[in-house]
């Protein structure tokens, strides 16, 4: 079985957490990025998101900041933060002790 990519795990955190929303702040090629997880999703923040759900919103080469944990659903003028500007090491960590 082939390793998850990290948008992948990501999108199983918010499915077993499915009243958190993820905000991940991250690089691809060099250009800053934004990605909101919910209950399995990702959606682009900053730039286009595909139709089709099998083409990851986060391609495998995109660095991987920080994480902010909200509390759901996400209102962007009034987001409730649960954690904010998690490193992504930190994150990942949590996500491989999960079994994620």
């Amino acid at each position: 079985m082939a390793a998850l990519l990290p948008i992948q795990r990501l999108e199983s955190y918010t499915l077993r957490h499915a009243q958190e929303v993820l905000l991940v702040k991250a690089a691809i090629s060099g250009e800053p990025a934004e990605i909101l997880v919910f209950r399995g999703f990702s959606s682009s923040l900053t730039g286009a998101t595909a139709f089709d759900p099998d083409v990851p919103v986060l391609p495998p080469e995109a660095e991987i900041i920080a994480i902010d944990r909200l509390q759901g659903p996400y209102t962007p003028e009034a987001p409730r933060y649960l954690e904010q500007d998690l490193p992504w090491p930190i994150f990942a960590d949590r996500l491989s002790d999960a079994g994620l």
